[in-house]
């Protein structure tokens, strides 16, 4: 499968909507996240705890770790990651939320095959 043209790099992306039902519950995971980093230092502990304490969707972000995603699958390691957490209004029935949606649109694929 792998040839000396093909990239040994893949880029997995995966879009996630949580509800969360219980806020208290996220950030204190949180907060025991936070104080459990023994290599964290003091003043980015401070800044840390205040924006758990403040805004669920930090406090998520705490949480979530996409190393912990892939960290058992065989023959893969994690060679960078990014993510983020937001709040956001969602409508389960609206057409935007399509989890089937291409991130490329058909006339962009038709535009590109024709030239």
């Amino acid at each position: 499968m792998s040839t000396p043209e093909t990239s040994r790099f893949v880029r997995l992306r995966v879009e996630l909507v949580l509800e969360v039902d219980d806020t208290g519950a996220v950030t204190e995971a949180a907060l025991a996240r936070v104080s459990d980093d023994t290599d964290m230092p003091a003043e980015e502990r401070a800044h840390a705890e205040s924006a758990v304490t403040q805004d669920t969707a930090e406090a998520l972000a705490y949480l979530v770790d996409p190393f912990d995603l892939v960290r058992q699958v065989p023959g893969v390691e994690l060679a960078q990651a990014s993510w983020s957490c937001e709040q956001i209004e969602y409508d389960p029935d609206s057409p935007d939320w399509d989890l089937d949606e291409d991130d490329v649109d058909l006339d962009e694929e038709e535009a590109g095959a024709a030239g």
